[in-house]
């Protein structure tokens, strides 16, 4: 994975949290909606980034997002 890739992938990730700020539950909402609309592929990436110094540029929103995503092996969906 190149790393511009990851940066559009984190990128994407933080735009739509702050689109969602608004939402009772963020986390959900954030969650959801990478779930209907990212690859197997796009959450197999972040999802290796998590816990890696990349994932620190995360937003925390859309960290527990993901967290929760890959907790629930969404990749494998």
């Amino acid at each position: 994975m190149s790393a511009h890739t990851l940066d559009k992938l984190i990128y994407m990730a933080n735009q739509i949290a702050r689109n969602v700020t608004h939402d009772p539950d963020p986390v959900t909402m954030i969650a959801d909606h990478i779930k209907a609309f990212w690859t197997p592929r796009m959450l197999q990436q972040i999802f290796a980034v998590l816990e890696a110094p990349e994932g620190a540029e995360l937003d925390p929103i859309s960290h527990a997002a993901l967290s929760r995503l890959a907790a629930k092996g969404a990749h494998a969906a």
